[in-house]
């Protein structure tokens, strides 16, 4: 039995294994963090581009181009 434990503390076969597993959460948090900053930021362009176009008025220009009779 401390031959079997001797043997698994000097076997190392699994510790590239959890250099993998961190780098990949590693990776994950850092795509969820580029995901919500790029979906904050369409959503701001979003609203911003909605009012500007609900603050036009689409006739003004016809108005002011057309003589009076």
């Amino acid at each position: 039995m401390i031959k079997f434990f001797k043997n698994f503390r000097k076997d190392d076969s699994g510790a590239v294994t959890v250099d993998w597993v961190v780098l990949t959460a590693a990776v994950a948090v850092l795509a969820g963090i580029v995901y919500t900053s790029i979906e904050n930021g369409a959503s701001d362009l979003t609203e911003s581009t909605g009012n500007f176009l609900s603050d036009l008025d689409p006739g003004a220009e016809e108005a002011a181009e057309t003589p009076p009779a």
